[in-house]
Formats: structure tokens, C-alpha cells, sequence
């Protein structure tokens, strides 16, 4: 496996796997768990070669988040890379991503603008930056993300659509299902900020999740089965809850009733020093 963190060896390592076959790439912050090795394991399934990225964006975090404390562990997650048969990391540094004079910016409107776009304003901009100029760099045939951040997904293969990226194309970016732990909570690498007392908690966001897409399903009415589960996990040790939505899968319009077009819950809420999200699928129509 190669660790690479300059432009040049890049291109030049991309192109020679590159000839022996497909190319997928994973994008990540880094701080991996089970599942990032998901998605690892997914794009070997699919691809000849896997390269991971490991990059700490500073654009998609804001002025109050937490870039300094985001948990940066190259060397081990390195280690665990090489384990999965990974082909290439590429691990740039700030000044490698973002030169001297830098000044370019990719704006994805409609689906950045709700959900985590609202309470976090520029991160999806931030997001959409990043991931173009990571298959810019890698070129790969395939990508592969979470279905956990499914709004960063939704963004993600609209850029790639809207821009006729080709490298990889839109179609080619595959979500994949969210690992949860043995308790529902999905995993993050910001689940490590919790005290034992705090994830303990936690758990009551899937399973709240779990108990309005069924009522939901059985034809509850949809705004006072999002209230009730907003006043649900704030009863149940949460801080504050960002937003509790039902929107369309793929346009992230809000939905006030199911329509027989697949539809999500998306759930953002803050619990101690972390802000979790997940998202679920809902089915049906009523």
C-alpha cells in the first residue's frame, strides 16, 4: 500500500493502478471505524484497486465546530487500511489541498440549502469542494460514501451531475447502508466525544427514529409524529434537536404525507459535546 500526500506521485500511482484496472476511491476525514471499512470492503467488491482519501477539510467545518479536536490518527488508520488490502492512501495536507491564493468555490443549490445546510451554514459548499477536487485528483471510476450523511450524498451526485464529471460519473457514486452498532446508533468517529453516561443516551435516536417510521407507516399523521419525536429525544437526554424531517430521498423536499415515492427521515440532535445525525428510510403511502 502507498501512503502519498503530494500531487505528482499521485497522478503518476493513480495512473499505473489504474491500467491494471477500475479505480474506486473512498473519501474520508480519517479517525476510521467499521464503517469506513464498510466502504472499503464495498469498492473492493466492485474495483480492482481501492484508494482512500484521509483529509480533515477545514472548509466544511464552521467558525463554532470542531476542527481542532476532530480526531486525527493517520499512522493507525493507515495500518488498518493496509489490513482491508487497500491499494493507495492519498493524505494531503492543507497547503497541498488548499494553495497559497486559493479561491475557488462549488455551490450546490436546492439540496444543501435544509436540513444540516440550514444550522450549518457553508459546510455543504466546503463538502462539494473537497469531494470535486478528490476525483479531480484521484480520477477513479467509482466512489463510494454513507447512506448516514444522505444530504452530503444527495449534494455530492448532484455536483458530480451538474458539472459532467465523468471521473467518477454521477451514476457511479454508490451510497452505502449505514453500520450501526449493537445498540442501532450509527456509527461516527464523533460517537468517541461521548462519556459512557452520553452514549448510553444516544441509543434513543434510532430507536425513536424506529417508533415514528412506524407510526408514520401505519398512517399517523406526519407533523405530530416529527413533533412528538423531536419532544422524545429531548426527554430521553438530548440537548437540543436540529431538525426532525421527512423529505423526499432524492429532492430532500419536505414531505407532509407519504406519497408512494421513497421518502426519509433525517434526524440531526445534540448530546453532550456531539452533534449526531442519521436518517432512515420510510416506506408506503397514505
Amino acid at each position: 500500500m502507498q501512503t502519498i500526500q503530494s500531487l505528482d506521485p499521485l497522478r503518476n500511482a493513480v495512473e499505473t493502478l489504474r491500467a491494471d484496472g477500475e479505480l474506486a476511491l473512498v473519501p474520508t476525514m480519517g479517525a476510521l471505524h467499521e464503517g469506513h471499512l464498510t466502504l472499503v470492503r464495498e469498492a473492493k467488491a466492485r474495483a480492482a484497486h481501492v484508494a482512500v482519501s484521509i483529509f480533515v477539510n477545514p472548509r466544511q467545518f464552521g467558525a463554532n465546530e470542531d476542527l481542532d479536536a476532530y480526531p486525527r490518527r493517520l499512522e493507525r488508520d493507515c495500518a488498518m487500511l493496509e489490513g482491508e488490502g487497500v491499494s493507495l492512501v492519498w493524505a494531503p495536507s492543507v497547503e497541498v489541498m488548499y494553495p497559497e491564493g486559493y479561491a475557488t468555490n462549488i455551490s450546490v443549490s436546492g439540496v444543501s440549502e435544509g436540513l444540516c445546510g440550514a444550522s450549518r451554514p457553508g459546510h455543504f459548499d466546503g463538502v462539494a469542494t473537497v469531494v470535486c477536487k478528490l476525483f479531480n485528483q484521484v480520477r477513479p471510476d467509482l466512489a463510494f460514501f454513507g447512506e448516514k450523511d444522505w444530504q452530503q450524498l444527495a449534494v455530492i451526485r448532484r455536483m458530480a451531475r451538474d458539472l459532467d464529471l465523468v471521473r467518477p460519473h454521477a451514476d457511479r457514486i454508490f451510497g452505502v447502508p449505514t453500520v450501526r452498532e449493537a445498540d442501532g446508533l450509527a456509527m461516527s468517529s464523533r460517537n468517541a466525544y461521548l462519556s459512557p453516561n452520553e452514549r448510553a443516551k444516544a441509543a434513543a435516536l434510532p430507536q425513536a427514529m424506529h417508533e415514528a417510521i412506524g407510526k408514520i407507516e401505519g398512517g399517523s399523521e406526519v407533523a405530530a409524529t416529527l413533533g412528538h419525536l423531536a419532544l422524545e429525544l429531548l426527554d430521553r437526554g438530548f440537548a437540543s434537536v436540529d431538525y426532525v424531517e421527512l423529505c423526499d430521498a432524492s429532492s430532500l423536499e419536505p414531505m407532509s404525507a407519504l406519497t408512494g415515492k421513497p421518502a426519509r427521515l433525517l434526524v440531526a440532535a445534540r448530546i453532550g459535546p456531539a452533534r449526531l445525525i442519521d436518517n432512515m428510510a420510510v416506506n408506503g403511502a397514505h
